[in-house]
């Protein structure tokens, strides 16, 4: 592991030490091979080491992207199970395990480049994966369950609701280019609410608000990814845009921690988990990435703006996006710190030290 995932490792288990409440449990994670499944599993393999975390480790993935190396290296580890498997289409029953004490349903594309390529997978695995979850929990509630929902479930919020609560209902597109992303995670909230209602299944919601850091393949195509790939060839840093619509950025090991306050919560409820601040723009946050680059690389290159490839690249792309996570602080504890500053040198030395090794 790099010394960056080390400390992140560290960083999470300090601001959720709930995590020990997971001792001797076991833990199902659909998706793990993703970007949020990186941390996360490291957090969880690295608290069964300790003997402070679960007693088993079930990861699935449909590996559309292939099988990362480190995930294969975690399947040395006792206690640790790794299947491909397709959470919408695949039976469960053929698993032949105990129902899981607590779940993360994960499993989705989320980058809109390749969501957009793959529509239908992704619908799939928010829509008939969760119902292939959630009817396998019917007679046996786990302890613990939470769907990863998105920030795009808001839309394009109006003025008066930045920052976004809770409580927003969304300005979304049902047929724009990004519909199959954001209307498939809607109607995956609404999934979770009906089962917790028929059926007592504990469903918590987390809505990411853009999470970046170790895990994120610089080949992602998300604006983190795109970025720190420029960075480490050198290349100039280019904007498909004029850089003006404005985000927070979470720095992933602050989110892992909220994660999994939120298993733990063990209720159905629904939770912002990203940063308040600052909320920046997106050529800002291409000059951060283009300093920590010259500060940690050499890197010369500079921040350009080009015409995007695509015409409909930017079609119902948010002008702003920045949460409320008063809620996820009070309820859960919840209490993000590492600025995005911090977080992306964190992430292009955490990219540069594994490039060496």
């Amino acid at each position: 592991m790099s010394r960056i995932l080390v400390e992140d490792i560290a960083h999470v288990r300090a601001a959720a030490p709930e995590i020990s409440r997971l001792a001797g449990k076991s833990v199902l994670v659909t998706g793990a091979a993703g970007f949020l499944g990186y941390e996360l599993v490291h957090v969880l393999a690295d608290s069964m080491e300790r003997g402070e975390g679960p007693a088993s480790l079930i990861l699935l993935d449909s590996f559309l992207f292939g099988e990362p190396k480190w995930l294969r290296q975690l399947a040395m580890r006792s206690g640790i199970h790794i299947r491909r498997f397709d959470i919408a289409h695949d039976r469960l029953a053929t698993l032949e395990m105990r129902p899981a004490d607590h779940i993360f349903h994960m499993a989705s594309i989320a980058s809109p480049t390749f969501y957009r390529k793959h529509p239908i997978e992704t619908i799939d695995a928010n829509v008939w994966g969760l119902r292939n979850l959630l009817e396998a929990m019917r007679d046996a509630p786990p302890e613990g369950f939470v769907f990863f929902s998105s920030s795009e479930v808001y839309g394009d919020p109006s003025p008066e609701a930045i920052p976004t609560p809770e409580s927003y209902r969304g300005n979304v597109s049902c047929d724009g280019p990004r519909a199959c992303y954001d209307e498939a995670k809607r109607f995956g909230e609404t999934l979770c609410r009906v089962f917790s209602e028929v059926h007592g299944i504990p469903a918590t919601v987390v809505r990411p608000f853009n999470n970046y850091g170790p895990g994120m393949s610089p080949n992602d195509r998300r604006a983190p990814a795109d970025f720190a790939h420029a960075v480490l060839t050198g290349e100039d840093i280019v904007l498909l845009s004029d850089g003006t619509p404005t985000r927070t950025f979470c720095y992933i090991a602050d989110a892992i921690a909220g994660y999994l306050q939120a298993l733990l919560h063990g209720r159905a409820n629904t939770f912002n988990i990203g940063i308040e601040r600052p909320e920046i723009s997106v050529r800002r946050l291409a000059e951060i990435f283009a300093e920590a680059g010259r500060e940690i690389l050499g890197y010369d290159g500079e921040v350009v703006l080009r015409p995007p490839p695509d015409a409909k690249y930017l079609a119902d792309n948010p002008n702003r996006r920045a949460p409320d996570v008063s809620k996820a602080r009070h309820v859960l504890g919840f209490s993000p710190k590492i600025d995005v500053e911090e977080g992306v040198r964190r992430y292009i030395a955490h990219l540069a030290e594994v490039g060496r090794s």
